[in-house]
């Protein structure tokens, strides 16, 4: 395994944040591939709306690993997947529970889902569906006592526990503990067929008067039962673990989870992705957690009443911890711009699920962050985990699952959201790739603060004039502080290398999304206006370390017209001996005819404007949308390259283009005079290497640069991790003589 970079940051070294490995002999590494994502909404039966709420929260396989079933709580069913062919899952079925299910398990033929049938918080209700998993039929419904949660079969197949939680509501007298009743776990005995024989007397372990916090009111979360048929369980909200034995029902032993700190972490109320604080001492409150072996476990700390460590803990069942996470999740999300820096004065990260699988001889443990959009992989090494592989993810990735006999990692994404343009999905990943094809973008460490460069929604990009390896990048306004970030493209992945933020300006906000170089050193950046925000349009003009030396607007004339979608991309280039400056605007103004944008063309010598139209392709989705402008780059002698976008994203996606249009023999107009119309020619469609993870394929593709030495490289802007799964696409899509 090849160490990248060496720098070393809280036990993770850069390497290991960027690219995955490190340590020697790249012969033996290998990796997690995804293959596919399934849109949750596909499994729905024929007829209803696609545009219902569905999600995928727990997940769980057949002892084969070819059938899938999650949870869909909208929809109060259990899907059935058929995974034969793991790279196009089908559905094959759906069971109506008449409840909320809240986790699934499968053992031998049968699959256990419980289910919430509470009538209110004080009313807990629920039962455990037996479902034939041939069937999709429910063969029997056993009574839990009270509100189920998670479900866990023992190996064997002898047991089948269930966590009580009984939760409490956020609302009443702010959540305080104890709300009663009380939580515990429940236990049925399953005969040799895999059926519960106690379907009508339950097995109840109490769990009062263990925790500290909110003794008397127990709410277990999750459970895990090791090989020796233990069980292990979370008490989230009481920040305390229990192991039981579950033949007897006897309580073996049980510990706080105690506090960990974080340092070097994004902390303040703030849409800022950086190292401005510490959580100290905080408590655990674990949710997921996983036996590693049949003596050590590993929580993911997520927090939900007074904590959350942002991290993953690996314990003994003795109750002694082996190793913290720290700061790390934390800073592999900003490494990866994966950071959700409107969490980052509540839980960060927040990491949640946790799952343990054997994959290449090796000992695997996935953590993932619910927030983040993304699940680490380490190396179990008996002591220290060596972290392994960055997986991204769709949005609110919940349930995981490891299927090792069939080289699989799933994924269940809960986030669905159709007014945002939020799916749920299914992801599936397979090991034995010799490489981790992300990410495709990461930053080094910045020395003032001992993490990572924090950084998201890349909007815009320009290379360097003398270096072939050097870019230059912005973000947009979804960060309250408006960087430009050098990137040095020799490396693999792509590396941040650097940032500074713009200082001077009136604006309280910039919103930068584009960048190009300046003849006589500096930058022009194109600044977005938005009138409901109180943003104006901005060209403007910058010094070499990001002073704002002159804002130039627009002619009032066209202010007047404006609308929402402005200002996207900018480039200066020479031509009749005049050294220019065009800006893309990205839709049709309210003086544009339908299908026509503007191209504003500045000149600093005499700071006047002209204007060429730009004439739009049609929407092709079958779910309409609009079609605009992300970036423009000159090409020299008049001619540029141009990104050309529709809106839509995963299977809508439509139109990601690079097209070349030219100012030869065209004069550009003031505003209020008709404009000339320039004539495109399609050059490059970007869509095979925009679906080529397998993901979500993004909707914003906005930056485009051609190196000194000619190479065309494409980002896309990833919104902040904002109703957004948070992936940066990163690419090399060939040479500039593609666009002649």
């Amino acid at each position: 395994m090849r160490v990248l970079r060496t720098s070393l940051l809280g036990g993770i070294s850069v390497a290991m944040l960027a690219a995955g490995l490190s340590a020697a002999n790249a012969s033996e590494a290998k990796f997690f591939k995804r293959i596919a994502t399934m849109p949750v909404y596909e499994t729905l039966a024929e007829g209803v709306d696609r545009k219902s709420e569905t999600v995928a929260e727990i997940i769980a396989a057949s002892e084969d690993g070819k059938t899938l079933a999650f949870t869909d709580g909208p929809q109060e069913a259990i899907v059935f997947l058929d995974a034969t062919n793991p790279a196009q899952p089908k559905p094959t079925g759906r069971t109506a529970l008449g409840g909320e299910p809240t986790s699934v398990a499968i053992s031998g033929n049968y699959t256990f889902a419980g289910v919430n049938t509470s009538k209110s918080y004080i009313e807990p209700s629920g039962y455990v569906a037996v479902i034939d998993t041939a069937t999709k039929q429910i063969v029997a419904k056993c009574d839990v006592k009270g509100q189920p949660d998670s479900v866990a079969v023992s190996k064997d197949g002898k047991f089948l526990a269930i966590a009580i939680e009984n939760e409490r509501d956020e609302d009443l007298n702010d959540g305080a503990l104890p709300q009663m009743p009380a939580g515990f776990l429940t236990i049925f005995d399953l005969d040799q067929n895999g059926m519960p024989k106690n379907c009508d007397a339950v097995r109840i372990v109490e769990m009062t008067g263990l925790a500290a916090e909110g003794g008397d009111d127990p709410e277990p979360e999750f459970v895990s039962i090791n090989g020796n048929n233990q069980a292990v369980v979370t008490l989230q909200e009481n920040n305390h673990l229990v192991i039981v034995d579950l033949a007897s029902g006897k309580i073996t032993n049980h510990f706080s989870a105690g506090t960990a700190t974080a340092q070097n972490v994004p902390v303040k109320k703030a849409r800022i992705s950086d190292a401005s604080g510490s959580k100290v001492d905080i408590p655990r409150e674990p949710d997921a957690v996983a036996w590693i072996d049949d003596n050590r476990f590993v929580t993911a700390n997520e927090g939900d009443y007074k904590g959350g460590s942002r991290g993953f803990t690996i314990w003994n069942k003795d109750g002694t911890i082996e190793f913290d996470s720290g700061n790390q999740m934390e800073h592999l999300g900003m490494s990866h711009g994966h950071y959700p820096a409107k969490r980052a004065h509540k839980k960060g990260t927040e990491p949640e699920g946790v799952t343990v699988g054997k994959f290449g001889g090796e000992t695997l443990i996935f953590v993932n962050s619910e927030r983040g959009n993304f699940v680490a992989v380490y190396r179990d090494t008996g002591s220290e985990p060596e972290f392994v592989q960055f997986l991204p993810t769709h949005i609110g990735p919940e349930g995981l699952l490891a299927i090792p006999a069939r080289n699989l990692f799933v994924v269940a994404n809960e986030k669905d959201n159709i007014k945002d343009k939020v799916r749920a999905h299914v992801g599936l990943y397979e090991f034995g790739a010799t490489s981790a094809e992300y990410p495709q973008l990461a930053s080094n460490i910045d020395p003032e603060t001992n993490a990572p460069i924090g950084w998201g929604a890349i909007s815009g990009m320009v290379a360097d004039k003398t270096d072939a390896n050097k870019l230059y990048a912005v973000s947009d306004s979804f960060y309250d502080n408006a960087r430009i970030f050098t990137l040095d493209v020799s490396k693999q992945p792509v590396e941040i290398t650097g940032h500074m933020g713009l200082t001077g300006g009136t604006a309280k906000r910039y919103d930068l999304e584009g960048i190009a170089l300046r003849k006589d050193g500096g930058f022009w950046l194109a600044s977005e206006g938005n009138a409901k925000k109180e943003m104006e349009h901005f060209l403007l003009q910058a010094s070499a370390n990001g002073v704002i030396e002159k804002e130039i607007k627009l002619p009032e004339s066209l202010i007047a017209q404006a609308k929402r979608f402005s200002l996207e991309g900018v480039t200066e280039f020479e031509m009749n001996g005049k050294t220019l400056v065009a800006v893309a605007v990205q839709r049709e103004w309210n003086d544009d005819p339908k299908g026509m944008t503007k191209i504003g063309i500045y000149n600093p010598a005499d700071e006047s404007w002209g204007f060429v139209h730009y004439p739009l392709d049609t929407p092709r989705s079958s779910a309409g949308g609009w079609v605009g402008l992300s970036e423009i780059t000159s090409l020299g002698h008049g001619k540029f390259a141009v990104l050309e976008r529709d809106n839509k994203g995963g299977k809508e996606a439509a139109i990601k283009q690079v097209t070349v249009i030219s100012l030869e023999g065209v004069t550009p107009a003031p505003h209020g005079a008709e404009l000339p119309v320039l004539t495109k020619k399609v050059a490059l469609d970007l869509l095979p290497a925009m679906s080529a993870t397998n993901g979500w394929t993004p909707d914003k593709v906005e930056g485009l640069a051609i190196t000194k030495d000619g190479r065309i490289l494409i980002s896309t802007d990833n919104d902040g991790v904002d109703d957004a799964n948070g992936e940066t696409l990163f690419f090399s899509i060939g040479d500039a003589t593609q666009l002649n």
